[in-house]
């Protein structure tokens, strides 16, 4: 869980820091329209920055043994996100993809994407979210292996700066078989590309 040496703000000082900079960028902070504005504000950043108040290694302590010997990959994909970028505060938004392989136990697979989103809300840097989310996997449930690839649009590059739309990025990291075993590795890529026929 992340954590803060310096005394955290009031709420009274998170919304006045709002209102200094809708002063800043050239409004008016006391118009009506923006009188409710760092309320707002604050508000929203409690939820986009959930993340930082729970603990990823929590959601996966409850685990299951009884799987009958089943030692396959699991694998939940296309698992939506939304960060945001720790350099410029704007989002991040795309899909992560995460597998394991388990050797003794199991998780409940909303688990999985309970982890991702708690890293997910939190000031990232993808390369960074990416590490966590299979470390902490890796840690937890001590698989076989564990395989999470992510990726997103950064409006940092999209909405500003050198603007370019519709860039995605993509990062990976593998642990245990999916780094060391090529057929496993090649498995998962197989996995989340192969097109899914929904029927439910």
């Amino acid at each position: 869980m992340a954590t803060n040496m310096n005394k955290k703000p009031t709420r009274a000082e998170a919304e006045a820091a709002i209102r200094t900079i809708l002063n800043w960028i050239g409004d008016d902070s006391t118009r009506e329209g923006l009188q409710d504005t760092p309320k707002r504000v604050i508000e929203s950043y409690e939820e986009f920055f959930s993340g930082y108040h729970l603990n990823p290694e929590e959601m996966l302590r409850k685990t299951f043994t009884e799987t009958d010997g089943y030692d396959e990959i699991i694998l939940l994909r296309d698992i939506k996100f939304e960060s945001y970028c720790e350099h410029h505060m704007v989002p991040i938004i795309g899909n992560a993809h995460v597998a394991y392989k388990p050797d003794r136990m199991v998780v409940g697979i909303s688990k999985l994407a309970r982890v991702v989103d708690i890293y997910a809300k939190r000031l990232q840097i993808q390369e960074k979210m990416t590490v966590q989310i299979a470390s902490t996997i890796n840690n937890i449930l001590q698989p076989k292996g564990v395989a999470v690839i992510v990726e997103a649009n950064h409006q940092c590059i999209s909405t500003r700066g050198v603007h370019k739309a519709g860039v995605v990025m993509q990062t990976s990291h593998m642990l245990g078989c999916f780094k060391d075993d090529k057929h496993a590795r090649q498995e998962f890529f197989n996995l989340i590309t192969t097109p899914v026929t929904k029927t439910w």
